[in-house]
């Protein structure tokens, strides 16, 4: 992490735990806003004008935040607006990278080779891990926003007539029911995966890893009378936020996290729920399964020898051919 603007030791997953020995995240430190006429938003003390071309989204394939806010960006059509650079999915002693695997970028904005140099140049003093998504302002050349929940709602509503009005991923009719679908699943599912992978204690673990499989379960039950979405008919915000943590559980988190109990494909409406997703305009464009798998299975806490596995087969997603000797 970067401590008064220097890089210090190598890359650690966890950085802070809890009394159990829990994993605890760190909190998103640039909370500014896009906004349509630049005032503020609800976070943050500066406000930012939408402008076509002014804004650049540093995003990693491999993390489901970062993702949220690539469909954020796809379905509001907002392309053409926001420009974008995917770092490397392979976690170096350095953090995010810069570089040349396949679907990576090279900085075209700042130069940097890797993104913590992205953080210094908005704050030479920072403190903390350097994580994405970030949302950078070419203009003044600082970072407007590190925080995936905040970036999101911008592509929903902060950018106007530059984005489709004709997508509300966040309509004030559904609000209250989209907040308290947040709330339960982000502690126990988006979050919850993470705690169990990177719990240092058995009984951390084992909480965290049952409160995956309960909401698992009581999502499955919800989506099994038939709805499209969590809310009905109508795709929201919600959606995309457990749409990016069941589209890698296969994939990542039931091996290298720990959440084995069952797979996704276990489930049959959450399955069918996320290949609804998956097959919405620009939405597959958004995930990278070889990025996920090269990203996660880099973690030296987790993975030391860096193998990556060959498997899972993911039909309709991922599907896997075996070489011949």
């Amino acid at each position: 992490m970067l401590v008064n603007g220097k890089w210090t030791a190598d890359w650690q997953p966890v950085q802070a735990t809890d009394a159990k020995g829990g994993f605890v995240r760190q909190t998103s430190g640039f909370r500014n806003w896009v906004t349509v006429d630049g005032e503020a938003g609800p976070t943050g003390a500066a406000g930012y004008k939408a402008e076509p071309g002014r804004y650049h989204l540093y995003v990693a394939l491999i993390c489901p935040w970062a993702s949220r806010t690539l469909i954020g960006r796809k379905l509001k059509g907002l392309e053409d607006v926001i420009s974008v650079s995917v770092v490397e999915p392979a976690l170096t002693d350095f953090g995010w990278s810069f570089g040349d695997f396949p679907g990576a970028d090279r900085d075209s904005v700042n130069g940097a080779s890797y993104l913590h140099e992205i953080y210094t140049k908005a704050d030479p003093t920072y403190t903390g891990r350097a994580t994405v998504p970030v949302l950078w302002d070419k203009k003044t050349g600082t970072m407007v926003n590190n925080e995936s929940a905040d970036i999101l709602r911008m592509m929903n509503s902060g950018f106007g007539n530059l984005a489709r009005n004709d997508i509300d991923l966040y309509p004030e009719a559904l609000r209250d029911e989209i907040e308290a679908l947040n709330a339960e699943i982000y502690p126990a599912l988006n979050n919850g995966v993470y705690r169990a992978g990177f719990a240092t204690t058995q009984v951390a673990y084992e909480e965290a890893f049952g409160d995956v499989f309960r909401m698992l379960d009581t999502l499955e039950a919800r989506l099994s009378d038939g709805r499209n979405y969590l809310s009905g008919d109508h795709l929201t915000e919600a959606d995309i936020r457990l749409f990016v943590t069941l589209v890698r559980f296969d994939a990542a988190y039931h091996g290298l996290f720990k959440c084995n109990l069952r797979r996704l494909a276990d489930y049959a409406a959450l399955s069918r729920y996320m290949l609804r997703i998956l097959d919405l305009p620009g939405v597959r464009e958004t995930v990278s399964i070889p990025h996920i798998k090269h990203g996660y299975y880099s973690i030296k806490a987790l993975n030391p020898t860096r193998i990556v596995p060959v498997g899972p087969d993911l039909p309709g997603l991922f599907p896997v051919e075996l070489k011949r000797a």
